[in-house]
């Protein structure tokens, strides 16, 4: 199952709803959704800084994940990120595929 790196910032619409709600509730929040569409979530944590929000994801695919981040950018209270997130093995695999590439200028 493809895993997902999700940084969001909250508006602040989003901040309103986070202090109304608390994170325990904003964590089941995203818990429902990612469940709606076959996920799981692994882990959430609450930061400094930048990004207020990080979530690693399981979805069953990339449109799952596309769905989620449709929903909520549409809501305009969180601003997204997701990275998909590679295994080692993953990259192990890929290093095994021939692929011929020209750099630019060569």
């Amino acid at each position: 199952m493809p895993k997902f790196l999700v940084q969001a910032t909250y508006t602040t619409k989003g901040s309103e709803g986070l202090v109304k709600e608390g994170g325990t509730g904003r964590r089941d929040a995203v818990e429902q959704v990612t469940k709606q569409l076959g996920g799981k979530v692994e882990s959430t944590y609450f930061a400094f800084g930048d990004v207020d929000v990080y979530s690693i994801l399981d979805f069953p695919d990339n449109v799952s994940m596309a769905a989620v981040a449709l929903a909520v950018k549409a809501s305009g209270a969180i601003q997204t990120k997701a990275t998909v997130l590679l295994t080692p093995e993953e990259i192990d695999a890929a290093a095994k595929k021939s692929v011929e590439f020209r750099p630019p200028g060569a």
